[in-house]
């Protein structure tokens, strides 16, 4: 499966084309889903252009796409940047009038399995994201089953993000029947590098403005659009 981040925390001034507004992500994930992407991760934003927790925007993000881009499936973030109170981020989750069908939870965060809980009682699919071996050992450690597990390199230096790639892979529990499956992916100059590694692998795999705003030549990316369709013409599916 190939997923389109849309925006991430990034806004216009980085890139003209990042949607902000719940019209601009559902546009972009039409646009998006149209060319092979089976899923799409959002960062809802308020009147400000804030990236929020908020039932009413969340809402707002989730109906738009939905209305775009009917049984397509949405997820958003739970990082600790939107809100750095775990306690207030397992109330947003459970304020929440519209639900997505997954959201990330980093398992390093403080918190981070409590606001997995919630999701999981709200019957949203739990994906965990572990950028590092500890990570790997605080999420082994969790009573909530992800339904998908990130494993999310952050290193610029594309040889060291395909080695910290193995490195976290290694550290997953072995594979059994019913295990979730794992997304890989980077961020910066080593995502297209690292997005080559999950396709190698046969893993899942994603893209989008929130990861890199270059195509795999270099060359500025239009938006998120091109970048899915680059990726789909490297395997990613």
């Amino acid at each position: 499966m190939l997923k389109a981040c849309l925006n991430g925390g990034r806004g216009r001034d980085e890139h003209p084309a990042v949607p902000v507004t719940p019209a601009d992500l559902a546009a972009d994930a039409a646009r998006c889903a149209g060319l092979g992407a089976g899923a799409v991760h959002v960062h809802p934003r308020d009147a400000a252009g804030r990236e929020s927790l908020h039932p009413s925007v969340v809402a707002a993000a989730l109906d738009a796409i939905r209305a775009a881009v009917p049984g397509l499936p949405v997820g958003v973030s739970t990082g600790d940047w939107i809100e750095p109170d775990p306690a207030a981020r397992v109330a947003a989750v459970r304020a929440w009038t519209v639900l997505p069908d997954f959201a990330s939870v980093n398992a390093h965060e403080p918190g981070a399995e409590a606001v997995a809980a919630a999701l999981r009682e709200r019957g949203v699919g739990v994906e965990a994201g572990l950028w590092t071996r500890e990570a790997v050992e605080a999420y082994k450690g969790w009573r909530v089953p992800a339904g998908r597990i990130l494993v999310e390199c952050m290193a610029d230096d594309p040889a060291v993000a395909v080695a910290d790639a193995a490195d976290i892979l290694a550290a997953l529990p072995a594979p059994a029947a019913g295990a979730p499956p794992v997304l890989l992916h980077a961020e910066g100059p080593a995502t297209w590098p690292v997005l080559a590694e999950a396709v190698r692998r046969g893993l899942h795999s994603r893209i989008g403005l929130e990861d890199t705003l270059r195509l795999p030549d270099g060359e500025l990316a239009p938006g998120n659009a091109e970048l899915v369709a680059a990726a789909v013409a490297a395997g990613a599916r």
